[in-house]
């Protein structure tokens, strides 16, 4: 249950660590076939693993943009442990993620099979087009409540204090890039395990996410992950 916790709060920072598009949004992807390649280190700045994104469909309609974003998450050995996806929509004024697709197939398919009832309610995450230094951003919430047979389970991820801190150049394997920081804490609890996940990403235009470091309450880096390749 608690690594099932821990890959839907991962999603919840894969979100708000996403790409760009040319069109809708400056930071997230509305082109399909966009591809992005993060990978990721552990607190001791050791290959941990790799993510890859990729943009699957992309539909318009009344005057909404909708894309479908495929995740594959494979640890340090390229063993394959999380295969999910997740739908943003975009007005041109930025973009919102459906909260009901953060919640990984995988773990929706393992309480299927244990003939478990979910209900969901939430409130989308957004970002703005117009980032500014000292912005403050709309918090977001995700509850799904479990019931098995009478037993009862919930599921809480909050992404709270969400803030645009600064402006700084980063380089990494992709290249170097001029990036909004953007600051935010992701807080999740279930059957008595607590999660709390400070995060720190660097935002880039026409790119997205180009690294992104998460940090413990003491302000020790957890983990980082930075862009090695892109195509779109």
């Amino acid at each position: 249950m608690k690594k099932a916790l821990l890959a839907f709060t991962f999603i919840l920072i894969a979100f708000n660590s996403t790409f760009a598009q040319d069109f809708c949004s400056k930071y997230y992807p509305m082109k399909e076939g966009s591809s992005f390649t993060y990978d990721i280190y552990n607190k001791k700045d050791k290959l941990d693993g790799t993510t890859n994104y990729l943009v699957t469909n992309v539909v318009d309609q009344g005057g909404v943009t909708q894309a479908t974003m495929q995740i594959k998450y494979s640890d340090a050995k390229g063993k394959q442990e999380l295969d999910s996806d997740y739908k943003i929509s975009c007005t041109g004024k930025g973009i919102k993620i459906d909260f009901i697709s953060l919640m990984p197939r995988q773990m929706l398919d393992q309480y299927k099979d244990m003939d478990m009832e979910i209900d969901m309610t939430g409130t989308d995450i957004e970002l703005p087009n117009n980032l500014e230094v000292g912005q403050q951003l709309a918090e977001a919430n995700v509850v799904a409540k479990m019931n098995m047979s009478g037993i009862k389970m919930n599921i809480e991820v909050n992404t709270i204090d969400r803030k645009v801190l600064s402006k700084e150049t980063v380089t990494t394997p992709a290249g170097t890039f001029e990036c909004y920081v953007l600051i935010e804490t992701i807080a999740s609890k279930t059957m008595g395990a607590n999660i709390q996940i400070n995060s720190k990403t660097w935002l880039s235009e026409g790119i997205g996410m180009v690294k992104n470091e998460t940090y413990s309450k003491k302000g020790n880096v957890n983990s980082k992950t930075v862009l090695a390749k892109f195509s779109k």
